[in-house]
């Protein structure tokens, strides 16, 4: 089985320093649900592994973030692209759960879920710090995007060992699906 995980806002979608609150807000990036299109005709499974510390804060509520799922899950389908799950945080950084990235929590249940080790080619995409660290950690090959708050973090630095820097989401799968990742199962 081919498995990619990806994050959400900043990957996916547009990103917001005020937070992703509603349907209307979550706006597609150009050309990445075609990416995901891309990937599903190559043979991979796409989960999304996304922080929603909005609902914790109280910005939003468990029906609103279905609803923003669902509108996802909606565009994807409306271009070809599967989604095979998304995996979220709702709870706030000081809550010390095990499933907030940057901790591998997430990770650790996607592996559970499709019975499969993250080691050994599963890759990860995110615009942040912690997304990569939680999927490094976790045994994923991490890839930093540049949209969304990538640029902030590309200059920053300290990104895992082996950390591929691509321009977004569709680049990233232009490179995959040129050189693709066999997992073992």
């Amino acid at each position: 089985m081919k498995l990619i995980i990806l994050d959400r806002d900043g990957v996916i979608n547009q990103d917001s320093d005020a937070f992703i609150k509603s349907p209307d807000e979550w706006i597609p990036i150009k050309g990445s649900l075609e990416a995901i299109a891309r990937l599903n005709q190559a043979g991979y499974r796409v989960v999304v592994a996304t922080n929603q510390s909005g609902v914790a804060r109280g910005l939003f509520d468990m029906k609103t973030l279905n609803a923003i799922h669902q509108k996802m899950h909606t565009a994807a389908q409306q271009v070809g692209a599967d989604i095979d799950a998304v995996f979220f945080c709702p709870h706030a950084a000081d809550d010390n759960c095990d499933c907030r990235k940057p901790k591998p929590g997430m990770f650790n249940e996607i592996a559970k879920r499709f019975n499969i080790s993250l080691r050994g080619g599963v890759v990860t995409v995110g615009d942040s710090l912690r997304d990569l660290q939680a999927g490094f950690v976790a045994g994923c090959a991490p890839y930093l995007v540049l949209t969304g708050k990538g640029e902030k973090t590309r200059d920053k630095g300290g990104l895992p060992p082996g950390t591929l820097i691509y321009p977004d989401l569709a680049a990233v799968v232009s490179f995959l699906l040129k050189s693709p990742v066999e997992v073992s199962v």
